[in-house]
């Protein structure tokens, strides 16, 4: 059982926003036509197998790809949903000299080292490639800033000044 939250007040009921760039919208519909069209279909077929088999409750196949084959079904249909609601941005903001939505800014810190973001849809934020969600604290306050605009982001280890460096966009379209 999980403790009671105040909605009003959790961080996880606020709401997202439904942007998602052109890449990432299609890497999603490259996830759902993978999963609606080879997995499912050798899922089934597997626990078909399985079923013919005999006895289910023993059956440890049928059981794990009868629950794998939920999970995708799952999957597929939060895919469906979730692909109606967002929407794409396919082209470049009317003012590049300023932070907007798919923009890659570099910061520096009081430190003098640089970090390059990228201000992205939730649904494609990757750590790795430091792609931040719109949604995250320093990417709401980078929005509608300029080339060398000081901003600062309360981080878990104290308040953090970041300049910005840099503003670069990429046609729609374009690989990273």
């Amino acid at each position: 059982m999980t403790r009671w939250r105040d909605p009003a007040k959790d961080p996880r009921q606020e709401p997202k926003s439904n942007l998602i760039t052109l890449e990432g919208a299609e890497r999603l519909r490259g996830i759902l036509d993978h999963l609606s069209r080879v997995k499912r279909p050798a899922l089934s077929a597997k626990v078909g197998e399985a079923a013919a088999l005999g006895d289910r409750s023993e059956n440890a196949d049928y059981t794990y790809n009868k629950k794998e084959l939920n999970r995708v079904i799952a999957r597929i249909r939060y895919l469906t949903k979730r692909l109606d609601e967002l929407q794409v941005i396919d082209r470049l903001p009317a003012d590049t000299e300023r932070v907007f939505f798919g923009a890659f800014v570099t910061l520096e810190d009081e430190e003098g080292e640089e970090m390059r973001i990228r201000i992205v849809g939730h649904d494609e934020t990757d750590t790795q490639k430091r792609w931040i969600s719109v949604d995250a604290p320093l990417a709401k306050a980078l929005l509608g800033k300029s080339l060398d605009d000081e901003i600062s982001v309360a981080a878990p280890g104290g308040e953090q000044t970041w300049l910005i460096t840099d503003i670069e966009y990429r046609m729609p379209g374009d690989k990273q």
